[in-house]
């Protein structure tokens, strides 16, 4: 009977053992929410991409459950013979179930994956496909754009150059040429317009804003101008400040070389809030990017299901525009811009906080004919789609 009894014992164990073999062990924890950035840039440029990464880094941080990848340098000069899109299918094998790519330059890599994967979301920073209302409206599934309204950042920096200029001659170095970069140039030039007039009472006629295109977002030796030489060009001519905007930060080292051998000179950085901590004593302040706020809404809908086709030209928080949570773009103003001058830059934000708008004629485009006649203000889409720098800037507008 004992015997009986103890191998009855072990059957039933065997048994149990078994049948608890089939049933599926409890996760120990939720599953992340995982989404993939494509980066034009290195990761740590002091510039755009930068910014964005930070921005992934705050979606990290405010969304619960989510978990950034990446893959940096995503250009034709750091990984020739690859394009977006394929970049993309490698952070998908990875687990990627959201894909951003971060520059204009993506865009027809951006539709050619979303067709490949239709419901997988997919956000394009810059770009315009997902605007109903714009001239490239694309109809897509699953893609979204976002866009800081860096136009309000360009300004304010045009009038801290303008309130600083000794000479009046601003340089701005500018990347590649298209709708973007032109309406940003134009932006650049309306605010250093208005506060060379009203806060530093001086002539128009006597500002000179000249813009020289490098040919891409950063250099790339032997297919860009080198950034570093059209930056000393503008300082051998007289410019005294330069504005950048690149993605990185030649402007602001060529600047401060020229200062540390005595010339006076000044510059205004980009993209990335802390740009400034690379020349802090010739830095008048910095117009950089907060990502993270609008990547928080796109990542959560995405997270939750619910993510839909959606442009968004993302607004600044006037009631305090450096307010990471709140303000899709900011300006803090650097080490080289004067107590008086700061004054006046505050107060120029104030006027733009309650109102101001300086796309409001008469403005004439660079060939002399009318963007804007006398009185009438501008639409989203004329600022939006420049085909022309304005009259007052010095530059291409066009590539050759």
């Amino acid at each position: 009977m004992k015997k009986n009894a103890l191998w009855m014992t072990v059957v039933v164990v065997v048994i149990a053992s078994m049948l608890l073999a089939f049933v599926p062990a409890a996760p120990s924890e939720k599953e992340d929410f995982v989404f993939g950035m494509i980066l034009v840039g290195p990761y740590n440029d002091h510039g755009w991409s930068e910014a964005t990464y930070v921005g992934g880094q705050y979606v990290e941080k405010n969304v619960p459950g989510t978990k950034m990848i990446y893959i940096d340098k995503a250009n034709t000069a750091d990984r020739p013979g690859t394009t977006g899109d394929q970049l993309a299918e490698e952070l998908v094998k990875q687990g990627a179930k959201m894909i951003i790519f971060n520059s204009d330059d993506f865009k027809d890599a951006s539709v050619t994956f979303n067709k490949n994967h239709p419901d997988i979301p997919v956000l394009h920073l810059s770009g315009d496909l997902a605007w109903k209302d714009g001239k490239n409206y694309g109809n897509l599934k699953n893609y979204g754009n976002l866009m800081p309204q860096m136009e309000y950042g360009e300004m304010i920096g045009g009038c801290a150059a303008a309130l600083t200029s000794q000479t009046g001659k601003i340089g701005y170095v500018g990347p590649l040429i298209n709708d973007e970069t032109r309406r940003f140039a134009n932006a650049t030039y309306l605010g250093a317009k208005h506060c060379w007039e009203k806060y530093a009472k001086k002539d128009p006629k006597d500002l000179k804003m000249k813009v020289t295109w490098i040919g891409f977002w950063f250099n790339i030796p032997g297919v860009t101008a080198d950034p570093s030489t059209v930056s000393d060009d503008f300082l051998n001519s007289g410019h005294d400040v330069l504005i950048s905007a690149l993605d990185t930060t030649e402007a602001l080292v060529q600047t401060k070389k020229a200062v540390d051998s005595g010339k006076k000179a000044w510059a205004v950085a980009y993209d990335y809030k802390d740009a400034c901590k690379e020349a802090p004593e010739v830095c008048l302040g910095v117009r950089y990017f907060n990502w993270g706020p609008g990547l928080v809404k796109f990542v959560q809908s995405a997270k939750d299901g619910k993510f839909t086709s959606t442009w968004e030209w993302a607004t600044p928080d006037w009631k305090d525009i450096n307010n990471e949570d709140t303000s899709a773009m900011g300006f803090i103003k650097g080490d080289a811009l004067s107590k008086d001058q700061a004054a006046n830059l505050d107060a120029f934000i104030g006027e733009l906080a309650g109102g101001l708008n300086l796309w409001t004629g008469p403005i004439k485009w660079q060939d002399g004919s009318d963007f804007l006649k006398a009185g009438e203000k501008a639409t989203d889409q004329q600022i939006w789609y420049a085909p022309q720098l304005i009259e007052g800037v010095e530059g291409l507008s066009v590539a050759k």
